[in-house]
């Protein structure tokens, strides 16, 4: 069987020393238990997850804005037969410029599809890099959709909020300095300022007013942006969604990027293709 390690790439806008630094930042993008420094070369940090994994990381290379490497010296496997499957295999994240954009490359090596915790393991990494660290980097959640639409189609559904969010949404919409209110039963409200309107390229909406029932810090979303960038692929269409401030440190995090992966991916994408989304219906 041919060995290949486990890998998985991400493309950011932000420059190579800001994804460099929330790289080393690995307490806001990889969830556990960590101690020890994360920043800092020859020396060593561990990771625990509950009873289920422990690993211990040395840092063998970092060359700012282009490449952090961990060894892993130490781990305790629970859920597989050899518990130490991770011993000795490397950690990378490989940075490099891609035009106007950043190019982070992370690999596992020793992770490979023969191994019993392979399939766990790259899941949660792909997890980990795809949606933690890339918004650590960005300093928002965004996700990214592709669609057999015109941009003009596409921008067209996503002005039309109440077609694919909630029908329980007061106000306009869909032009510049528009403001309109949403609501979930008593779980959730937020009031939204369209600050910039491109046609068929770009909207962005500024959360003016937030609060949420399930969290201590009720207006976590307060001075967001939410992003929604078109942009033709072919003879496809890309919506790239990002919402500035959405970051792994938020107590609303996990609940906020799986709803809004849902919408965008679901409701959004089926708005787009079919003419009808799946908005949250209207209360009585």
């Amino acid at each position: 069987m041919e060995k290949k390690d486990f890998t998985t790439t991400i493309l950011v806008d932000q420059s190579p020393r800001q994804a460099y630094d929330a790289i080393n930042d690995v307490r806001n993008w990889w969830t556990g238990e960590i101690e020890g420094p994360t920043d800092q070369l020859e020396k060593e940090f561990t990771f625990r997850y509950k009873e289920f994994h422990y690993s211990k990381h040395k840092l063998i290379e970092m060359i700012p804005d282009k490449k952090v490497v961990w060894l892993v010296t130490d781990s305790s496997l629970n859920f597989v037969k050899d518990k130490q499957e991770w011993n000795g295999t490397r950690i990378s994240f490989e940075i490099t410029p891609k035009d106007d954009k950043t190019e982070v490359r992370f690999t596992h090596h020793g992770l490979l599809p023969q191994i019993e915790c392979y399939d766990s393991c790259s899941n949660a990494w792909t997890g980990y890099v795809q949606s933690s660290l890339r918004s650590l980097i960005s300093g928002g959640f965004t996700t990214t959709i592709l669609v057999n639409a015109t941009p003009r189609e596409a921008f067209r559904a996503v002005t039309h909020v109440r077609g694919w969010w909630s029908e329980e949404i007061e106000g306009g919409t869909a032009e510049l300095n528009d403001e309109f209110h949403y609501h979930y039963k008593d779980v959730h409200r937020c009031t939204m300022k369209l600050v910039e309107v491109v046609p068929n390229r770009r909207v962005v909406w500024l959360c003016i007013d937030n609060y949420f029932e399930f969290t201590d810090d009720k207006s976590e979303w307060i001075g967001n942006r939410i992003s929604f960038d078109i942009s033709g692929r072919g003879d496809q269409t890309e919506i790239r969604f990002t919402q500035t401030g959405l970051v792994p440190a938020y107590e609303c995090y996990d609940i906020c990027q799986n709803a809004w992966t849902t919408y965008i991916h679901h409701s959004l994408r089926d708005l787009i293709n079919t003419g009808k989304g799946n908005p949250n219906p209207k209360e009585s």
